[in-house]
């Protein structure tokens, strides 16, 4: 009992602390501390193999997905210093028109995310043009938040088959899948997403229009740049051309030997985080030989990328720490043994673990790590497809993940200048309700097959 009252005490601490603003690192030590100690457990040894190491310390993390999150980030810096990612939105400006700037920001962010663009990064390089949009259309700044929500955090990111997001990889690493499991699932899932995320956003933007409400920056918000109108960005066709080479080079091994000789294609099945992490370091060193805004000082923009991976993966790497000392506490293992005994409908059950999970840690990608490491195995014993799991415990993973503690949320909020009480209702929906239906509508779709 007091085992179960600690988690909820740390929960809830650990969100009141995200709403203010605490750094999420040492909101996370506090937390666990909090949990050892209401738990009983013994403090050198758990935290020692639970939250730095062991198979969900934090550490462990960092180490696995390292390369991944280096590789997003050079990328994604590529892209943004190199102007590309501003060529790709300004065609889309010129295709869908200026009006249009809350459909060119999904889209824009969904093209980077798939493109392998990791989420903090994809904020920092759309920012400032999706300011430059919003002013022009008068539209309020607190729906750039929930429109780069639905582009770089849903559909992307758990949904849409072969994208390179770290919530699609970590299934591979267990069940032994592939970025494409079950595709149809993810496909109408993906579609649900965007479908009601773009519903709710033009609702809003409408709303905001009849009260009068318009685009208002915040003090030091990079606005009416003088020089924004003669800025010469890549023309959108050689702007895409990394992010094409990197999609391509995760979709060559599913095409076999034709596509590539067997060794290279054997490697590839065989290292679902090195390969996607390649193929982000090759689409990185053909935008260096592309754009000339980078080419000239090479070293200098991979050493600004890695460095903008540091946060992310430690932001990942330590509410998965808080996640390891969770899971070995009485009051995990009594919620593990109630989620399991709903054997008669093990897809909503696992349905349920993920989300909870996810929602605990604040992080996606946390909760599909702790699940696939410590439930997974007795839900592949109950039947369900390893295909089908990947899929619709990734994509359960992006629903309460993104409550107000979850560290994306808050690198976004501190990035636009805003706060949770303008911007956070529009996120909830776009990043915990909407995907929560979708997961449950491809759950139905799969329990009726």
């Amino acid at each position: 009992m007091i085992s179960s009252l600690g988690l909820l005490a740390s929960l809830a601490l650990l969100i009141w602390l995200a709403l203010r603003g605490t750094n999420i690192i040492l909101a996370s030590l506090v937390c666990s501390m909090l949990v050892i100690a209401t738990s009983g457990l013994p403090l050198g040894d758990t935290f020692e193999n639970g939250y730095l190491f062991g198979k969900l310390g934090a550490f462990a993390f960092a180490g696995k997905f390292f390369t991944l999150f280096l590789a997003g980030a050079m990328f994604g810096r590529v892209m943004g210093e190199s102007g590309a990612a501003a060529g790709i939105a300004m065609a889309l400006v010129r295709l869908l028109g200026a009006d249009r700037a809350l459909w060119i920001t999904v889209l824009a962010t969904a093209v980077l995310t798939y493109g392998g663009v990791v989420v903090f990064v994809v904020i920092f390089a759309m920012y400032p043009l999706g300011l430059r949009l919003l002013e022009e259309a008068n539209i309020p700044k607190r729906l750039f938040c929930a429109a780069a929500s639905l582009g770089a955090g849903t559909f992307t990111m758990t949904a849409l088959p072969g994208t390179p997001s770290i919530q699609n990889i970590i299934p591979t690493l267990t069940l032994g899948t592939n970025l494409y499991a079950a595709p149809m699932l993810g496909l109408v899932g993906a579609t649900i997403m965007f479908v009601l995320g773009m519903t709710y956003l033009e609702w809003q933007r409408r709303e905001a229009k009849v009260a009068g409400e318009g685009f208002d920056p915040a003090p030091g918000d990079p606005v009416c740049r003088e020089d924004a109108g003669r800025e010469v960005l890549p023309h959108w066709t050689l702007a895409l051309l990394p992010l094409v080479t990197v999609v391509g080079l995760i979709v060559l091994p599913r095409l076999g030997a034709a596509a590539l000789p067997g060794v290279v294609s054997e490697f590839a099945g065989a290292q679902p985080v090195l390969w996607p992490s390649l193929a982000l370091f090759a689409g990185s060193a053909l935008g260096l030989v592309l754009f000339a805004r980078v080419r000239s000082r090479p070293l200098a923009v991979l050493g600004e990328g890695a460095q903008e991976a540091i946060m992310p993966l430690f932001a990942t790497s330590v509410v998965i720490g808080f996640g390891g000392v969770v899971v070995l506490t009485t009051g995990f293992q009594n919620f593990a043994a109630m989620m399991l005994s709903f054997k008669e409908s093990p897809l909503l059950s696992m349905f349920g673990a993920v989300s909870v999970v996810s929602g605990i840690v604040g992080s996606g990608s946390g909760g599909l790590q702790i699940f696939m490491q410590t439930l997974a195995p007795q839900y592949l014993a109950m039947g369900i497809d390893p295909a089908e799991m990947h899929r619709l415990a990734a994509m359960a993973s992006g629903g309460l993940d993104s409550l107000p503690h979850c560290g994306a949320v808050i690198a976004m909020l501190t990035i636009t200048r805003l706060t949770h009480r303008q911007a956070y209702r529009d996120i909830a929906v776009i990043t915990v309700i909407i995907p929560i239906i979708a997961t449950l509508v491809c759950i139905a779709l799969a329990s009726a097959t």
